[in-house]
């Protein structure tokens, strides 16, 4: 078993623990060069929200403090931005799928941010 499988043998059980519970899940996926965030329906429908160091406007806030998307820096303004497009949505409270990730670094800093900009969770 790879590290990647192993990852997602450990997200399966929260997958599945939220699926029952019915809430909105926030999906966290951290690869080498960037983080991402969506905040998906309760029935896995669709996708609602969605956030990433990809975007053009993150990239350019990025490149102007002369950092890069894969340090906790970044998953720090991804877990503003998913907040704030989750709060103008109208989606107040979250499950979070941190995906099989350890909490820390990137996925912790995305977390505190998502919750100190008004994300409950």
């Amino acid at each position: 078993m790879d590290k990647n499988q192993a990852r997602l043998r450990r997200a399966r059980q929260t997958r599945l623990k939220i699926r029952e519970l019915r809430v909105d899940r926030l999906t966290v996926f951290r690869s080498a060069q960037h983080i991402y965030a969506n905040i998906t329906a309760a029935d896995g429908s669709k996708v609602l929200v969605a956030a990433s160091t990809v975007e053009p406007e993150v990239r350019a806030r990025l490149a102007s403090e002369g950092g890069k998307g894969s340090n906790a820096s970044a998953a720090k303004l991804i877990g503003q931005r998913i907040a704030e497009k989750a709060l103008q949505a109208g989606i107040e409270s979250v499950a979070f799928d941190r995906a099989g990730y350890r909490y820390h670094g990137r996925v912790r800093a995305l977390a505190d941010a998502a919750r100190e900009a008004g994300l409950k969770f």
